[in-house]
């Protein structure tokens, strides 16, 4: 079959599996159990380790999307695999395994089971109750069980229209911690599905003319050029302030970043540009990272969003830098970085390998070290973390480090015992004081690289070393008329506050569009120069879901990461649907979206 077919078949066979345990796919999966439950009916039978890396004791739930994902790391459970592990007991070699030779296998090894287990499992298959087990007829049975449950669960939800047509994926947008609320997701295979059966019929096929909304913009390399804005003359003699910071890209897929307090002394011509950061790595390492899209808002006023106001944001691109340009009056300003998710995403579930990238050796003299590949990257994540770019890491700064990478703080007790092993000047650690502390990490551990990896793959690295979930930036700000100052920010606040800063960029710059049949629903459109996003406001006292098809778009991507998904927007509440960016920003891309609120929501 062709991907595309294979994939849709796919989502199904999941839908339909979740449905044979939930009510619905927007229900949440909230404890290891019911997790097994749904991969058992999906045909797998996890291992008590999978289901632990799965969900861990930090996991709060796990979602449809979720549930989706780890069915494409867990193996269908095959009866050519059952029947050679059984055959593995078969010390006889006739195709029979007594009780006793069970019970031994699977109470002594592996994942033990208990004695009552056992016999549960011998009860059901001694078929000839001669106490004896014919494990390939057993095997045979199970897997023919297996699939006759599939096939329940499909022909269930075949026969279903409405949950056909209502029950969506449920992955949260949050392509920052920025996001307050949630967006329901449907899977593109599942939708693709639903909107052929519906153009079949003329009734609902009109009915999605009266409710929908097409939108349809050309960019071209070319049509922003004239709307740059130019970098100020003179600009070298202005007063000149910077701060480096990272994008993360959490467990849950939402990205996290840290945020900044502007001072302005007296009123004053201000510049302002964000950009990725060029890090000094290997020649041969991909720097994906430079083509992540950044962006800056500027908000004042109190540090929640009922008070705040947007004072701007950086609408224009010069190569990998975003730009903003105006005049600032004297007093503070939050500076929230901002990325769309388009181009930064959670990878694949890693998997530390073996032999393949070495993190430390032991030297000539028996001691170990740090391996050349590790030190560089080591470097990288020192530049990253030294916000001021001074060389040096202050408490604070190396603090970012130990609450990504173990989730506590380093107190002023424990950076004295620091001070006392490790390379310091001036009080703050040095290049070489953090590369002892990690050699000293791998040391304690006997040469063990467990705690390295959980440090790296914190940090964004994979197991090749490669930075793949993380996208390193650089805030620069320039005043004309006085010395600005930058610092970084913890504000509890702060991701509704970018959120809301978000939303009000979009709609202070567009008008909105009723949906055809639905007067209270409306979407906004913003046109950037390098970006289009749009939100849905939903003014009804009820919620509705609205269905986003992207599939006439050319040369596009989507934070959304698919192109035909659903939004389930609250009551009287607005929501960014999506950003959506050129792949190849040198030719020609085509944003064609279709909205359409879906009936009975």
């Amino acid at each position: 079959l062709p991907s595309n077919r294979l994939e849709e078949a796919f989502y199904v066979q999941c839908r339909a599996a979740y449905l044979a345990v939930f009510r619905s796919s927007l229900t949440n999966i909230t404890s290891k159990q019911q997790l097994c439950r749904v991969l058992q009916q999906a045909g797998r039978n996890p291992s008590q380790a999978n289901l632990s890396a799965y969900w861990t004791s930090k996991t709060p739930k796990l979602t449809f999307d979720d549930f989706c994902e780890i069915l494409k790391h867990e193996k269908k459970t095959e009866e050519a695999e059952l029947v050679k592990a059984f055959r593995k007991m078969d010390v006889n070699g006739d195709g029979y395994i007594t009780h006793s030779m069970l019970e031994k296998a699977l109470t002594t090894g592996g994942e033990k089971m208990t004695e009552e287990e056992v016999n549960a499992i011998f009860s059901l298959a001694d078929i000839n109750k001669d106490g004896k087990l014919d494990y390939t007829q057993f095997c045979r049975l199970l897997a023919s069980t297996v699939e006759r449950c599939q096939t329940v669960a499909l022909d269930k939800l075949e026969a279903d229209a409405k949950l056909k047509r209502q029950n969506f994926g449920s992955q949260s947008y949050s392509p920052l911690k920025a996001s307050a609320l949630s967006l329901e997701a449907a899977h593109p295979a599942e939708c693709g599905l639903m909107l052929k059966r519906d153009s079949r019929s003329r009734p609902s096929s009109a009915r999605s003319r009266r409710s929908s909304l097409s939108n349809t913009l050309t960019m071209t390399p070319s049509s922003s050029v004239s709307s740059k804005v130019p970098e100020p003359p003179g600009l070298q003699e202005w007063h000149h302030s910077f701060m480096k910071g990272c994008f993360f890209v959490e467990d849950d897929g939402s990205i996290s970043s840290p945020q900044y307090q502007l001072h302005i002394p007296q009123t004053t011509s201000t510049y302002i540009t964000i950009q990725p950061l060029s890090l000094a790595h290997r020649p041969d390492k991909s720097s994906s990272w430079m083509s992540v899209d950044t962006a800056l808002f500027v908000v004042s006023g109190g540090q929640n969003k009922e008070d705040s106001t947007l004072v701007g944001f950086t609408e224009s691109k010069d190569k990998e830098k975003y730009v903003w340009k105006g005049e600032l009056s004297a007093g503070t300003y939050l500076l929230l970085p901002f990325t769309s998710g388009c181009r930064l995403k959670k990878q694949s579930k890693k998997h530390v390998p073996n032999k393949s990238v070495e993190l430390v050796y032991k030297t000539d003299s028996g001691d170990l070290d740090l391996t050349k590949e590790l030190r560089e990257v080591l470097s990288d994540i020192f530049e990253t973390i030294d916000l001021d770019g001074n060389g040096l890491l202050s408490l604070e700064e190396y603090n970012l480090f130990e609450l990504r990478t173990s989730g506590e703080k380093c107190d002023q007790e424990a950076w004295a015992v620091c001070k006392e092993n490790f390379d310091m000047r001036k009080n703050q650690l040095t290049r070489q004081g953090f590369m002892e502390l990690n050699l000293m990490e791998a040391t304690e551990k006997d040469g063990d690289p467990a705690d390295l990896w959980i440090t790296l793959e914190s940090m964004g690295y994979n197991c090749m070393l490669e930075l793949v979930e993380a996208c390193p930036f650089q805030v620069d700000v320039y005043c004309e008329a006085s010395q600005p100052t930058v610092q970084p920010l913890g504000v509890d606040s702060g991701p509704k506050l970018l959120n809301q800063a978000i939303l009000r960029s979009i709609t202070s710059r567009t008008g909105a569009k009723a949906l055809r049949g639905n007067e209270n629903v409306f979407i906004y459109t913003y046109r950037g120069e390098h970006r289009i996003s749009s939100l849905v406001a939903n003014k009804t006292n009820q919620r509705v879901t609205v269905h986003v098809n992207n599939e006439q778009n050319r040369n596009c991507c989507s934070s959304r990461g698919m192109s035909v998904f659903a939004v389930e927007i609250p009551a009287r509440t607005k929501m960014v649907c999506q950003h959506v960016l050129p792949i190849d920003e040198n030719q020609d891309w085509t944003y064609n979206c279709m909205e359409t609120v879906l009936p009975g929501t």
